[in-house]
């Protein structure tokens, strides 16, 4: 009697038909970790691949007198460019030396935002 339970419960299908196929992927345990890894791709790895690329794309497309901001918070004007240096110039006559993988951004801070037409002041 104590035992009772536990054999109906370990008792395979009184129907002899094999599971179907919808059981059987959820039995399998292959099926979460494919799942976990397919949200992982989707919430990280694509993402950060997509922000890299526009990253790559904008330092290709910096020219001279572009305002720039570097990763390390300095804001200039670019004075020359070469494929791994970049000099800025952060005041009148000062000029520094930057890899070109450290520019962050193009700046907007100097420029005087553009209003839209019917928007009033």
């Amino acid at each position: 009697m104590l035992f009772e339970t536990l054999a109906w419960a370990q008792s395979a299908p009184s129907s002899g038909q094999p599971l179907a196929l919808f059981d059987q992927l959820l039995t399998n345990p292959i099926v979460p970790i494919v799942l976990i890894f397919g949200v992982m791709y989707f919430l990280f790895i694509r993402p950060q691949s997509k922000k890299a690329s526009d990253h790559q794309k904008m330092l290709a497309a910096l020219k001279r007198n572009d305002e720039v901001v570097t990763t390390g918070g300095l804001i200039g004007r670019i004075a020359e460019l070469s494929d791994k240096l970049v000099t800025l110039e952060i005041a009148p006559n000062v000029r520094v030396r930057v890899e070109r993988n450290q520019i962050a951004a193009i700046s907007n801070y100097g420029r005087t935002p553009r209003r839209e037409k019917g928007e009033q002041s």
